[in-house]
């Protein structure tokens, strides 16, 4: 380019004032050395800023990031701090900087702002919660939460896989966290009701009298919800058996729309919510489904009477006829508005006690 841009010169000199015409890899080589050495371009520095959203992109592109790390405020507070500090010689932490001392510091730091909570610990008490769940991977874990009414910390995470969750186990995990957060400090344990951490509970109370251990309301009035809604044992079943037929055609009726595109662009059309996909695990996932379910009722019914669903045959027509018969069952609908009615007490309970607070 360089070199271009001399054999021009010489020309423009040896020819006078005549004009020349410029190969079109220097006028647009000077085109942007113009635009970037315009006063405008300077002032604003846009030409570094260009290239610092350069250098960020490449960042998120090549790293694959994900864009929301673009929102949080920790993100735009290192840019800030930058812009506005000229650190001569700063060169960015490395791989193992961050993972050792700036780890331990940023630890160190928590710590240092969780101090105020857990010195009132000692005159009001705490509770320590434990709460079991899958990670993304179907890994077990257990959670150990202590809590009190200025808020909740969270202690750690216990990796139980390829463990045998029983009660001298669970006793185990129960006992470090107990050391831990001092057990002059602890006034109760909050757990589910299953059986290891019943187990596990005698024998904490018989070595912490003073400890007392709490089923976990949420999943007590979930367990309830499930027997009756999902019913498995016999007695219980014979009475309740008309609500798992209901559940199961809503189930139906949902999966026919998610797991074909065409009806799924239909319904969208149609209804300006979602259908929710509620997983087993959540509490009371019967009920929040047929509570959608009837909140976009007259959705169902304006889209399996339109033309559109009439006409689109390429998927299966048979179960595509059911879910229709189905939505514009009356009598089915009032089963699902029972069953919401007569659960509405344990549902609103298990909203009202899962949350943070004490």
């Amino acid at each position: 380019m360089q070199r271009l841009e001399e054999e021009f010169e010489k020309k423009k000199t040896e020819s006078g004032p005549r004009e020349v015409s410029l190969p079109c890899e220097v006028g647009s080589a000077l085109k942007k050395r113009k635009a970037a050495d315009s006063p405008i371009v300077k002032a604003f520095g846009i030409e570094g800023r260009d290239q610092l959203d350069q250098k960020v992109r490449r960042i998120f592109f090549t790293g694959g990031l994900a864009f929301n790390l673009a929102r949080n405020p920790h993100y735009h507070r290192a840019f800030q701090f930058a812009a506005a500090n000229k650190i001569d010689g700063y060169v960015s932490p490395v791989y193992s900087k961050l993972q050792t001392t700036l780890l331990e510091k940023e630890r160190n730091h928590v710590e240092k702002l969780l101090n105020p909570l857990k010195s009132t610990w000692k005159e009001r008490g705490v509770t320590i919660v434990s709460d079991g769940w899958s990670d993304p991977l179907k890994k077990p874990l257990i959670n150990f939460m202590a809590t009190s009414e200025n808020g909740t910390v969270f202690i750690k995470p216990v990796n139980c896989f390829g463990e045998v969750k029983d009660r001298l186990f669970i006793l185990g995990l129960m006992e470090e966290v107990i050391n831990e957060v001092g057990k002059q400090n602890i006034v109760q344990i909050v757990t589910d009701k299953a059986a290891n951490c019943k187990a596990a509970r005698e024998i904490i109370e018989s070595m912490y009298p003073h400890i007392y251990w709490t089923p976990s309301v949420v999943h007590t009035l979930n367990l309830a919800l499930k027997n009756i809604c999902a019913a498995k044992n016999v007695e219980t079943y014979d009475e309740c058996n008309w609500i798992t037929i209901v559940h199961g055609d809503a189930l139906a009726i949902k999966h026919f729309i998610m797991n074909h595109n065409m009806r799924l662009a239909i319904f969208c059309k149609f209804s300006p919510f979602k259908l929710f996909s509620v997983a087993d695990t959540r509490f009371a996932s019967i009920v929040v489904m047929l509570k959608r379910m009837k909140l976009i009722r007259h959705t169902h019914k304006a889209m399996v009477i339109s033309d559109e669903w009439t006409t689109y045959r390429d998927d299966d027509v048979g179960k595509a006829m059911l879910v229709k018969e189905k939505i514009m069952d009356d009598d089915w609908w009032e089963n699902v508005s029972y069953i919401i009615d007569f659960t509405a007490t344990m549902y609103e309970m298990i909203r009202f006690c899962d949350t943070d607070k004490p």
